[in-house]
């Protein structure tokens, strides 16, 4: 939900927030962020060592990189997020303060707080940056709800038990009940 305001904020007003203060500025409108619970870090940290084991193993030359981490989704002044997952194949993307324009892969863990922004507005936000590939992963529900915006794009919703193929690294999947389970 968009915190109340009366102007258009820019990359100006993100970069000015007090220290600790998140939040994500999208089309010019403030968004805050809640802090995350223990199992939404813990679904952000199963599924980093995951996708950086994958990329690592394979010798790949994406990055994937956690929040906290600004992404000027497309490259506009009005537009700052900070996906829970980002990962990036251009590394000419990258610079000190984040990624200048689309990942090519976003993962956000739902909290009650941010289904709406994850479901819409970030959804229609990061299909039309260019970003390939899109996950959601609700906690709540134990699945992930799967966009591929290349070619023929395609949309699925996944059990936690099931493998969700990654689309951006053929022959790649993950089973997050998989990544939760103790040893």
């Amino acid at each position: 939900m968009p915190l109340p305001q009366k102007q258009i904020y820019t990359t100006a007003d993100y970069w000015s927030l007090p220290e600790g203060q998140r939040a994500e500025l999208i089309d010019g409108q403030f968004y805050s962020m809640a802090p995350p619970d223990f199992i939404h870090q813990k679904l952000v940290s199963v599924l980093h060592y995951a996708i950086f084991h994958h990329i690592k193993t394979n010798k790949g030359d994406c990055e994937v990189i956690p929040a906290p981490f600004a992404v000027n989704l497309d490259q506009d002044d009005k537009t700052w997020v900070e996906p829970d997952l980002s990962v990036v194949c251009d590394k000419g993307k990258l610079d000190r303060r984040g990624c200048m324009g689309a990942p090519d892969w976003i993962i956000e863990v739902v909290s009650p707080s941010s289904s709406t922004a994850d479901y819409i507005v970030k959804l229609l936000k990061y299909r039309m940056a260019g970003v390939r590939e899109y996950w959601i992963v609700n906690p709540m529900k134990r699945a992930v709800q799967v966009y591929y915006f290349e070619g023929e794009e395609e949309a699925g919703l996944f059990s936690f038990e099931e493998e969700i193929p990654v689309h951006i690294f053929c022959g790649f999947g993950i089973r997050v009940a998989g990544l939760l389970e103790k040893d």
